[in-house]
């Protein structure tokens, strides 16, 4: 059978894609290059590594192009199920997150312009440029805190299509809803709570690793609706 004739394995496999991609920007490039208490120390670090910060950008990049592909497979496999719920998947967690990724990009492109001392920055003092850096990249982490609320919004939908779907294994549907109430908890402790962040983030994770769960299960196991079959 090849990939393409099962919608399920698809989106499986563009869901993996995703999960590969994803801690580069957000957890190894900031654990590898980011100092917290020295924007001198930060930026010096982008200049001495500016290829692996690049390889963040093109992650981001290309991790935009994938979570449309991603919701356009999920639209095709469930469609039937509800076409208004799929609809969402593809809204809510493909087109509106691809354009936080896009503008998060940008940010970073400025951080190179300041790392790499472009004459127009000259006006600025090194440690002003610095602080311009670090700004830019804190700005970055506040995108990413508003992004939640859709990385977890998104899951709702497809939770409820996957638990209808009867192709798909219903604990998974509960265990994606389970990880929509993670990822929104998440978002809403960074924003009214951030110093209980990182001790939501370690309750949450056994909630968001439904969505990692699932990516395994399509892509083994594959999936095809009902019509598809016959």
């Amino acid at each position: 059978m090849r990939i393409a004739h099962n919608p399920g394995r698809v989106a499986g496999l563009w869901y993996l894609v995703l999960i590969l991609l994803g801690p580069l920007r957000l957890i190894y490039i900031p654990t590898k290059l980011f100092v917290p208490a020295s924007a001198a120390a930060t930026v010096d670090n982008v200049r001495t590594h500016e290829f692996l910060f690049r390889l963040g950008i093109a992650a981001d990049l290309t991790g935009a192009i994938v979570l449309v592909l991603l919701t356009l497979a999920f639209y095709r496999l469930f469609a039937g199920v509800d076409r208004g719920l799929a609809a969402q998947v593809v809204i809510f967690g493909g087109v509106m997150p691809a354009l936080i990724y896009l503008v998060g990009v940008v940010d970073d492109f400025g951080v190179l312009m300041v790392a790499r001392g472009m004459d127009f920055l000259s006006a600025f003092s090194k440690p002003q440029q610095d602080a311009l850096a670090m700004l830019l990249l804190k700005l970055r982490d506040r995108q990413n805190t508003a992004a939640e609320v859709l990385w977890g919004v998104w899951l709702f939908p497809l939770a409820v299509l996957v638990y209808r779907s009867r192709f798909v294994p219903r604990f998974l549907g509960v265990w994606l809803g389970l990880a929509g109430v993670g990822w929104l908890s998440l978002c809403l402790t960074g924003t009214l709570w951030p110093q209980y962040a990182a001790t939501v983030s370690s309750h949450s994770q056994p909630a968001t690793l439904g969505e990692m769960a699932f990516a395994l299960w399509l892509a083994i196991q594959g999936a095809r609706p009902p019509a598809a079959e016959l």
